[in-house]
């Protein structure tokens, strides 16, 4: 077990810190850390200074613009870039269908995609879950039809996330439905989400954001080449991404950052005998978020240290499972912070405070950490099952 740094990962740490500070644009990260919306472009922009120096893709293979780093650099890659605010690169590109495409992908496919998904220049979106098939995914109901050279696509896919900007979509679609499993007979298709037949509706969530999408396919024809693999292997496939899916979910750097706001802004609030942060109850909440906050980030190294490459770690569920409940805790503690100034959103010329009013919409958005990359109680099942033997 491994719980401190060698002088050498020390050495790329400070490294990354200074990149990440001096590089990245210095107005986009304040955005990031304030909770602040990013546009396309911020984004765009963010994953493009990444990818020009080779910091956006290092889990991939080398040969696509991957880095032959350690899992403990990868971890330090990742950490520093929260730490600092950083727009991290983009999920769906980097961390999902990158990485399918270049385990499965044909070579065809690989030359085609994967410089363009890497630098953003094609923004990919997810087409998994269905109104009927979101945690029971093997349930989906997408059909897609062999004609000729092309497949004929229809369905419905809901909680695509900023399907607004994307370009292009990867979808599990069903390719043979008298399959005996459920888990059999889906595919994993690439295409346009311009195509004919495509239609994309904005949903608006409980934040009062457009963050998410349905969307429609109605006998979309998309060529039989930008098909992953093999027909009838997309369930291997998703399952690859889903586990890719989980690295970042954890969150402590971006944690710290909020608990260091919430102390910065208890400070300044004052009360009948000094600041909040001087109460005796309100330090003991933070003292307790921070105590188990450095007992994830132990708990995490841990992990990292004793990771086999390649191999999933079934410790990696307590990570997502504590991960994401000291992220919402930490989301809670700033609304409170706020008080009645985080009712007032989105208002002009009121005493309440730009950073109070975010705090509302980001405890709500924040209900979904728990939800997505397999639920919490997802999470207690696998640990019950794979760690505690139950």
């Amino acid at each position: 077990m491994k719980l401190a740094l060698s002088p050498e990962e020390i050495a790329f740490r400070d490294e990354l810190r200074h990149f990440y500070v001096t590089e990245i644009p210095a107005d986009i990260r304040d955005r990031v850390k304030h909770g602040q919306d990013l546009s396309r472009e911020d984004i765009v922009t963010a994953n493009k200074i990444l990818n020009d120096n080779g910091l956006c893709v290092p889990n991939w293979p080398t040969a696509w613009g991957g880095k032959d780093w350690t899992p403990m650099q990868r971890h330090i890659w990742l950490d520093e870039m929260q730490l600092a605010s950083v727009p991290e690169p983009l999920t769906f590109n980097a961390s999902m269908v990158g990485p399918v495409i270049a385990q499965f992908g044909s070579e065809e496919l690989k030359q085609r995609f994967l410089p363009p998904t890497a630098a953003l220049d094609i923004w990919w979106c997810q087409g998994f879950s269905e109104p009927d098939a979101g945690s029971d995914l093997a349930s989906l109901r997408t059909t897609a039809v062999r004609d000729g050279d092309s497949y004929i696509v229809n369905g419905q896919k809901i909680w695509t996330t900023l399907g607004q900007y994307a370009d292009w979509i990867f979808c599990l679609v069903r390719t043979d439905p008298t399959a005996p499993k459920k888990q059999a007979g889906i595919s994993f298709l690439l295409f346009d989400v311009k195509s004919p037949g495509v239609t994309m509706r904005p949903i608006k969530l409980i934040d009062g954001s457009y963050e998410v999408n349905e969307v429609f396919f109605e006998n979309v024809r998309v060529p039989a080449d930008q098909l992953v693999g093999e027909e009838n292997q997309g369930w291997t496939y998703a399952k690859y991404l889903l586990g890719n899916e989980r690295t970042s979910i954890t969150g402590v750097g971006k944690t710290k950052v909020k608990l260091g706001l919430a102390k910065d802004y208890a400070r300044a609030t004052r009360t009948g005998r000094g600041t909040l942060l001087d109460d005796p109850v309100f330090a003991a909440r933070v003292a307790e978020l921070e105590n188990e906050l450095l007992a994830l980030e132990l708990t995490q190294l841990r992990v990292v240290s004793n990771s086999v490459e390649g191999k999933p770690n079934p410790a990696s569920s307590v990570l997502k499972l504590k991960g994401t409940e000291l992220q919402q805790a930490a989301t809670e503690l700033l609304l409170d912070i706020a008080g009645a100034d985080a009712l007032a959103v989105d208002a002009d010329d009121i005493a309440s405070p730009a950073w109070a009013q975010h705090t509302g919409p980001g405890y709500l958005n924040y209900r979904k950490v728990t939800i997505y990359g397999g639920s919490s109680e997802v999470q207690r099942s696998i640990i019950s099952s794979t760690i505690l033997g139950l």
